[in-house]
C-alpha cells in the first residue's frame, strides 16, 4: 500500500512540475509525407500537444528525431 501511495505522489509531483513549468512529455513520434515530415506529439498538464518537424536522417536540414522536452506556448502561471 506505501507504494501505491509514494508512485501517486510522484505522478502528482510530475504533473505540477508540467504545469508550472510549460513543458510537454514526448509520447509519440510518426513519420508523415511520404517519409518528409515527423509529427511529435506531447502530452502535457493540461492536455497534448503535436508539432510537424522536417525529417532530415543526417540531422543538417531537419531534425533526426523528436526531442524528448518541448516548451508549450501557454504556461498556468503566467
Amino acid at each position: 500500500m506505501a507504494i501505491l501511495i509514494r508512485i501517486a505522489a510522484i505522478a502528482a509531483l510530475a504533473w505540477v512540475a508540467l504545469l508550472l513549468s510549460g513543458y510537454g512529455v514526448l509520447y509519440r513520434s510518426v513519420e508523415n509525407a511520404g517519409g518528409l515530415g515527423l509529427q511529435c506529439r506531447y502530452l502535457t498538464a493540461q492536455g497534448t500537444s503535436s508539432a510537424q518537424h522536417i525529417l532530415s536522417k543526417s540531422g543538417i536540414i531537419g531534425t533526426a528525431h523528436c526531442p524528448v522536452l518541448r516548451k508549450i506556448n501557454n504556461v498556468i502561471d503566467d
